[in-house]
């Protein structure tokens, strides 16, 4: 265990605040919505406003971490970054040189991130990956177009006859097939990996929206390990380090690889154990240490939702939230239409309950919000 404090900055600092906690560490938290949970876990936060609507802006964050670190009871261990800084290669330097960033470098941000770098990268590798492009195809049916640096599946757009070629956005044909994730700490001493089964949550002109994860056992089908082995390559190919994310779809057998996400992801909620074994060994990786290798429940699937205010937009009243919720507006919180209103957990004795549960406590809290709060 420690008692050293850690800064935490993402959307959504609440998962990494609760691991922290858990692995001992003092967090000291920036995000975009300070919610109850986060305030919980957090020994100081500071709340970003507007960032889910602009994206981070350097100046605001770094006014709100250098206020973190004015009223740090010890000189914090490094930075910590969630989701939201991907697509800002610039700033993640920035905030590297200024408070050490415990994970991956800009360089390598900027490899994962850029298309015309990463597919390249891919292919030189022997990786399988849908097909790539920075202009549109001739015939658009079958394809999509995403935002270079974005996540969360909200950038993401069936392409149509009206696409056309930006510096910001590229083109890939849709493949269908299940979706896995390998979460994966990459240090020094090796490489430690945990998978997940990832979903949509299609909203109003939002198709590939991401709608929540469940954990997945340790397999060793031709799959799984042709997964570990695009990890073992991209980790030396390009430089990666701590805990990253790569996202998959596995049709007609072939995992192909659509994305690496170079910082810890949203299923670190599912992954980690009660030790915060996730982040214990991010930050261990990071400074070039051994890894724990500790894990939870094997006979246990954990699966996490998103709820989004499809109903339209509601200001949070006052009532009792379940405990299996998280996320946890304070009451008088605005939530614009579509927007995440909170997450929902389940625990089951395999991954379709698990899911299949999560699903029935969606709508549970769904309902229990709407009528509870204003429109």
């Amino acid at each position: 265990m420690t008692s050293q404090t850690v800064l935490i900055a993402a959307f959504s600092g609440r998962a990494l605040a609760q691991s922290a906690r858990r692995a001992g560490y003092v967090p000291l938290v920036a995000d975009a919505f300070g919610d109850l949970d986060t305030r919980a876990a957090a020994q100081a936060f500071e709340i970003i406003p507007d960032a889910m609507r602009t994206g981070f802006r350097t100046k605001p964050l770094i006014a709100a971490l250098d206020a973190l670190v004015a009223a740090a009871p010890s000189k914090p261990i490094g930075l910590v970054l969630g989701s939201g800084l991907e697509d800002k290669p610039r700033l993640w330097d920035i905030l590297d040189k200024r408070y050490g960033v415990l994970g991956c470098n800009a360089e390598t941000v900027r490899a994962c991130k850029d298309p015309q770098i990463f597919f390249p990268v891919l292919d030189e590798l022997g990786i399988p990956h849908p097909e790539t492009r920075m202009t549109p195809p001739e015939n658009p049916e079958g394809w999509i177009t995403k935002r270079v640096g974005g996540s969360g599946g909200r950038h993401i757009r069936f392409a149509n006859a009206a696409s056309r070629a930006k510096p910001r956005r590229y083109f890939q044909r849709l493949l269908e097939g299940e979706k896995i994730s390998l979460s994966a700490v990459v240090a020094s001493d090796g490489i430690s990996t945990a998978a997940s089964r990832q979903w949509c949550a299609p909203g109003s002109s939002l198709p590939f929206r991401y709608g929540g994860a469940v954990g997945l056992a340790d397999s060793s089908s031709a799959t799984r390990l042709a997964m570990l082995t695009c990890i073992e390559k991209l980790a030396r190919g390009l430089e990666l380090r701590g805990l990253v994310s790569l996202d998959f779809v596995v049709s007609n057998g072939i995992s192909y690889l659509l994305e690496i996400n170079p910082r810890p992801g949203a299923t670190i909620d599912i992954l980690d154990d009660e030790h915060g074994t996730l982040l214990h060994s991010h930050v261990a990786a990071c400074k070039s240490q051994p890894i724990e290798r500790r894990g939870g429940d094997s006979e246990a699937y954990k699966a996490a939702a998103i709820l989004h205010a499809d109903r339209g937009a509601l200001t949070l009243g006052q009532f009792d939230w379940p405990e299996w919720a998280a996320d946890k507006g304070a009451p008088g919180t605005h939530i614009p239409p579509g927007a995440p209103i909170a997450t929902v957990f389940a625990t089951a004795q395999s991954p379709d309950a698990a899911e299949a549960l999560a699903r029935v406590r969606l709508a549970a809290l769904e309902s229990l919000i709407y009528e509870s709060s204003k429109a």
